[in-house]
């Protein structure tokens, strides 16, 4: 049976390591309708948002080194679709403290 979900990830202290926003599943399709990147620690930052196609390790840059003020929120509303397997990712530039909310609808078939 077909369903449609709408769902929210929540990522505190994203940091230079990857952190996986979404873990994609098999059967399952996801439209991210909104990720709102914050830097908590007051200081500047530059971050990176990525797919991990089928999380094997080849990424595919949403965003690179996009800047973000200390203690500021960026807003991405761009509307995209991972399918399946495929993981939504982030990492900082260096060792930071930041937070990301990302809404989506999940859809299997």
């Amino acid at each position: 049976m077909a369903s449609e979900l709408l769902k929210v990830s929540h990522t505190a202290g994203v940091t230079n390591s990857e952190s996986v926003l979404i873990n994609g599943v098999s059967g399952h399709t996801y439209t991210i309708l909104s990720i709102f990147v914050t830097e908590t620690a007051g200081a500047s930052e530059t971050f990176d948002l990525y797919i991990d196609d089928d999380g094997g390790g080849t990424d595919f840059e949403i965003l690179s080194d996009q800047a973000l003020g200390a203690n500021e929120t960026f807003e991405l509303t761009t509307k995209f679709v991972i399918e399946g397997t495929d993981h939504l990712c982030a990492s900082t530039a260096s060792s930071a403290n930041v937070d990301i909310v990302v809404s989506y609808l999940d859809q299997t078939l």
